[in-house]
């Protein structure tokens, strides 16, 4: 890797992560309806979707969403089918985040697993790292899938930082925003409409 460009990479990873997307939307939505540390743990599940994203790109898998229209078709589908389910999900879940039964909504373990699932059902992202990493990849620094591996490290490292610290602060504004029993209730439904909203926007995104 050429060290000379890496504090390029990093800008441009930075302000790539900050874009308003389906990830940071998410991990807003989580802290603003469920508080800080569910937002830190979505953050996580999503951030590790980036090293299968970086490792298939590393070693050419992605190119596969590139070059044939079904497995993009295939892998996106299966992304919008889980984000409807999340949809539905969270309709039934009424909204009740503060009642005694919150045991009952998705906690630890399950929001990591949430967050992982939604980025790892994404083409859109594996085609993003395809083209974005070997920008910053030099040939002569090494090998080429290992360089990429370790710029996708950096990125996901970054990627969690900046997810936790818009998770928390989303924490802290829903953490005053769930002490009223009607805005506890509509968090559910805000979150059902952000999962519908993410389930179309896959579905309508094109290679």
């Amino acid at each position: 890797m050429d060290l000379t460009q890496l504090p390029y990479f990093i800008g441009a990873a930075a302000l790539l992560t900050l874009a308003p997307g389906p990830d940071i939307i998410y991990v807003i939505t989580q802290g603003v309806c469920r508080g800080s540390k569910a937002a830190i743990t979505t953050a996580f599940g999503l951030c590790s979707g980036i090293i299968v994203h970086t490792t298939a790109a590393a070693f050419g898998v992605s190119a596969i969403f590139h070059t044939s229209a079904l497995a993009f078709e295939a892998l996106k589908y299966a992304g919008v089918a889980y984000l409807l389910y999340l949809a539905w999900k969270s309709l039934r879940d009424k909204g009740d985040l503060l009642s005694p039964d919150v045991s009952r909504l998705p906690q630890g373990l399950a929001l990591f697993r949430r967050g992982f699932l939604m980025n790892l059902l994404n083409p859109k992202v594996s085609l993003f790292f395809l083209a974005f990493l070997p920008q910053f990849v030099s040939p002569a620094a090494g090998p080429v899938a290992l360089q990429m591996i370790l710029l996708g490290l950096i990125f996901m490292a970054l990627s969690v930082v900046i997810f936790c610290t818009v998770g928390t602060l989303a924490g802290t504004l829903g953490n005053r925003m769930l002490q009223h029993p009607k805005i506890n209730r509509l968090m559910g439904r805000v979150s059902a409409l952000v999962f519908a909203g993410l389930g179309i926007r896959l579905a309508l995104a094109e290679r």
